[in-house]
């Protein structure tokens, strides 16, 4: 990977304290629901603006020279602001391949903010997201190797969209994997979708690997995949993402078998 030699130069401190990015970033929280325990399993983490602007917002100001950076901030931002919360589950924490130049140097900055804010790393799970093109898949396996040996969980984002297939599956072993909504939506109405789904169930059992489906935004969608033995979900059925918020089990709709 081709990283400008300041990056290379950057310290544990200095990923922890953050690189001014010329704006602030909050973070929204999206449960992630085990069905088979009717509970919360996990918060994602998703970035926000300072005053709640979306994720487009926020990347449209996300440049080669400063991603590396952003990538940090927001590993340290989810962990400040889920301990802050009280947050006892499992933390998503969305990560940029292409801004990770060396796993085991860039992973210093999440272990330090888990012990000052003393969020127990065990707990945490990162997703990679598909920003861009991952032109060096051994780089991927490495990160998600250096991940697993630290101990965190690791999850493959948008699973059936992109670039993410099969291969990554198999090259990648990840703990979980996340269905893309454009699989999910409908599903009950499309048996090609749901060939796909159920095939895909099948590959990740063979793995160990859960499956989480994301996007859930119907009662139709929901029956399908409970039906189907999806145990993990998510979506704007359940609950939307809440600024700087966790949504109690209380207040998640749907959540009855």
């Amino acid at each position: 990977m081709d990283f400008p030699a300041s990056i290379k130069q950057q310290t544990c401190k200095d990923c922890l304290s953050g690189q001014d990015l010329g704006f602030e970033i909050k973070m929204a929280f999206q449960p992630i629901i085990d069905w088979q325990q009717q509970s919360i399993f996990a918060y994602e983490a998703l970035v926000r603006g300072p005053e709640g602007q979306g994720a487009g917002w926020v990347f449209e100001r996300i440049t080669k020279d400063n991603r590396y950076y952003f990538d940090q901030a927001c590993r340290v931002k989810a962990i400040e602001t889920a301990a802050r919360l009280g947050c006892r589950t499992y933390l998503n924490i969305n990560f940029m391949p292409n801004a990770v130049y060396n796993p085991e140097t860039c992973i210093q900055a999440t272990l330090e903010a888990s012990e000052l804010y003393g969020f127990c790393k065990d707990h945490i799970i990162f997703e990679v997201i598909e920003t861009e093109e991952i032109p060096d898949k051994g780089h991927l396996t490495r990160i998600f190797q250096s991940y697993a040996k630290h101990g965190f969980l690791t999850a493959i984002d948008d699973y059936g969209s992109g670039y993410a297939n099969l291969e990554w599956l198999q090259m990648l072993k990840p703990h979980i994997l996340k269905l893309d909504m454009a699989l999910i939506r409908d599903i009950d109405q499309n048996p090609a979708q749901q060939a796909i789904v159920l095939d895909t169930m099948a590959q990740c059992e063979l793995q160990g690997a859960k499956v989480l489906a994301e996007g859930i935004e119907s009662a139709a969608e929901l029956a399908w995949l409970v039906s189907a033995g999806v145990r993990y979900l998510q979506g704007y059925y359940f609950a939307r993402p809440a600024l700087e918020t966790l949504t109690p089990l209380s207040e998640i709709y749907g959540l009855t078998q």
